[in-house]
């Protein structure tokens, strides 16, 4: 492949990919390609998820399975089209015949099988463009829209001035003689002006210059010879300029570019804007009733109540419709209180009854908001995009409004999702060791192998950010399997101080899930060349799990193996006991709310004590967890605890820090 002809997308360019059936061959060609790409194989919750992307490109894959693809890009045509991106759909060659519905149901790109990588990569590059274009380039088609509301055109009658670029300039009269449009330009602005029309006399079909409006906005004009006719056409070229509005041609509202424009000179302006994203429910069920033509009046109809509802609330109110079925309200300079005033009463509007004869018909609404923070107007409408996302989740019409912290969780969380997979090839996932501690004597008798991701911004990261970023990438399985492999690796290589130590290594329920998982557990113990009988699996209990019985058959292979099992956080969720009758087990880890609650009232020390009590009646051991003081150690001693972990001894630490803290014979049985 010609990797300069197909092109970079672009430092930090993301893209969202949905494959039913080849995800990996995608991402790994757009990855490869410099895409930071996410990727998803199935379709639930598809909408939140592209919102959470960031990305300004999607593939939904609809290779050998159209139907689902076809559902999947309705999920995403209308938070595609709010937040200015492409929707490229991959078909069958087979499909080809059924590609009005793929138009119909909101892709805006598509490229049919069979095609190579190159072809690929390419169809990437346009789309791309596109979404860059829709979002506001530097000479973007909606701007050139937007622009020719501000044109003139020179003929037999003389020079004929738009009503909008009248406007711009003060000029009460509709026409002008060529001596008096030039006095409206600068001195260095008449000059290319009269270039330009050389330009055109000498044969040039058309030909453009630059200058500046009243009020200081810079424009490309762009003038056109037809016919013996002249016209010129104002395009802006200062990305946050004040013009006049695209309008949606059904509601009459501003479209979306414009909604754009809105929010970046609010920004600009340093005001606080708040946006409500409203999206309509019930609008197919209705289309298929009553017709397009029905559906129409109703998007109308919808359009006026949540225009009249929102300046109940404030005057100053700025309604768009963003895509099909999304709106957006502005408001500037607005409270949380009055987000969720106008939220409510939109939805109350809303959900009233509509004429539609002969009879009345019910819309419902969900509503996402979020009031600005320090960000763009891009990253504004995507904490909103995702706030909506979150209301259509929930049942029935909801509202959503994400705070400003929520919104920076959530862009923090995009990113580490979408570094992820970098990181993991890079070597920036470490394996750190903390201690267990025998209570008798103070001896390690273990460690359990912990994760850490060294991310060159956010610094050192825990497991359970980690882990929240491989759910948000599907790309649980794969880190699990690295952290293992690393784990086993480095403790193959302990140094002759820590050889009767036992190993703790996080299993997961999508571990337990996968066939065969235990065999291929054992197979990377015996390769790293690590004691079978020094590791322990331990299953973390707040990750759910689906099938027992098969969990069950898992930890059962595990335990005659060699290895022994363990359930960790015992005491955080509603499937204990459950997991302890299913579950072939050597101990359980106390959860650490548990142990540091057993210093608080009577109460708490009687739920650990029947834990305990009930784990010794099974014959399994307990270690608990998050010990941090010598009164959480004394009463978990005294109600029969043998072993602890925490910060009372250490935290997670390296090798060489594990080497200090063991006693020099450790001993015993965990």
């Amino acid at each position: 492949m010609n990797d300069h002809a197909a092109g970079p997308p672009g430092e930090g360019a993301s893209l969202f990919i949905l494959s039913f059936r080849h995800r990996d061959e995608l991402l790994d060609a757009a990855s490869r390609a410099g895409w930071r790409a996410i990727a998803a194989r199935r379709a639930g919750g598809v909408e939140r998820r592209f919102i959470d992307s960031g990305a300004g490109l999607a593939i939904v894959d609809g290779r050998g399975a159209f139907d689902e693809a076809i559902g999947a890009i309705r999920s995403l045509a209308d938070p595609a089209e709010a937040n200015a991106a492409a929707l490229l759909v991959l078909l069958s060659r087979g499909d080809v015949a059924r590609l009005g519905e793929v138009y119909a149901a909101g892709g805006t790109h598509y490229l049919a099988s069979p095609f190579g990588e190159a072809e690929l990569l390419q169809a990437l590059r346009f789309a791309a463009r596109y979404a860059r274009r829709l979002g506001g380039g530097a000479i973007s088609r909606p701007a050139l829209r937007q622009a020719e509301a501000m044109r003139w055109s020179f003929g037999a009658e003389g020079l004929t001035l738009s009503a909008s670029l009248r406007q711009r300039y003060g000029i009460d009269e509709e026409r002008l003689s060529v001596r008096s449009a030039y006095r409206l330009l600068g001195a260095s602005d008449r000059r290319a002006a009269r270039a330009a029309r050389r330009r055109l006399k000498a044969g040039y079909g058309s030909t453009a210059f630059s200058h500046l409006l009243p009020g200081g906005v810079r424009v490309a004009h762009h003038l056109t010879m037809g016919d013996g006719d002249v016209s010129g056409l104002l395009e802006p070229l200062d990305k946050d300029a004040v013009l006049p509005l695209h309008r949606d041609p059904l509601t009459g509202l501003p479209d979306g570019t414009a909604a754009r424009r809105w929010l970046a000179s609010q920004l600009a302006g340093h005001t606080i804007p708040g946006v409500l994203l409203v999206g309509l429910s019930r609008l197919p069920m209705i289309n298929s009733a009553y017709g397009r033509g029905g559906g129409d009046a109703l998007l109308q109809a919808a359009a006026r109540r949540i225009e009249g509802a929102a300046r109940e609330v404030n005057a100053q109110a700025w309604i768009a419709r963003l895509a099909g079925t999304e709106f957006m309200v502005g408001l500037p300079g607005a409270a949380a209180a009055e987000l969720g005033d106008v939220a409510d009463r939109i939805a109350a509007a809303i959900e009233r009854r509509i004429a539609m004869a002969p009879h009345a018909v019910l819309l419902g609404a969900d509503i996402g908001g979020a009031i600005a923070s320090n960000e763009d107007a891009g990253a504004l409408l995507r904490r909103a995009s995702a706030a909506l996302a979150e209301a259509r989740e929930a049942s029935g019409s909801a509202i959503r409004l994400l705070d400003a912290g929520a919104g920076e969780a959530a862009e923090r969380a995009q990113r580490l999702a979408g570094d992820l997979r970098e990181a993991m090839a890079a070597g920036q996932i470490e394996i750190l060791f903390q201690p267990q501690v025998r209570i008798a004597d103070g001896g390690i008798d273990g460690v359990e192998a912990l994760a850490r991701w060294r991310h060159p911004v956010f610094g050192e990261l825990g497991a359970e950010a980690l882990f929240g970023a491989a759910e948000r990438a599907q790309l649980v399985l794969p880190l699990s399997e690295l952290v293992q492999r690393c784990a086993l690796e480095a403790a193959a290589a302990w140094p002759a101080e820590l050889a009767s130590l036992r190993m703790s290594i996080n299993v997961t329920a999508a571990d337990l899930a996968q066939p065969g998982f235990a065999e291929a557990m054992l197979a990377r113990i015996d390769a790293s060349g690590f004691a079978r009988d020094r590791v322990t699996a331990e299953v973390t209990e707040e990750g759910l799990i689906d099938d027992l019985g098969a969990a069950a058959g898992a930890l059962a292979q595990l335990r005659q193996g060699g290895c022994r099992a363990a359930v960790d956080d015992f005491g955080t969720g509603y499937s204990s006991l459950a997991y302890l009758k299913a579950l072939p087990l050597d101990y359980l880890k106390l959860d650490r709310r548990l142990s540091q609650d057993i210093a608080g009232s009577a109460r708490d020390r009687v739920v650990v004590r029947s834990v305990i009590d009930m784990a010794r009646a099974l014959g399994l051991g307990v270690i608990a967890e998050g010990v941090e003081t010598e009164e959480q150690l004394a009463l978990l001693a005294a109600e029969g605890c043998t072993l602890y972990q925490g910060f009372l001894c250490s935290g997670p630490v390296s090798v060489e820090g594990l080497v200090g803290l063991a006693s020099p014979s450790p001993s015993g049985e965990g």
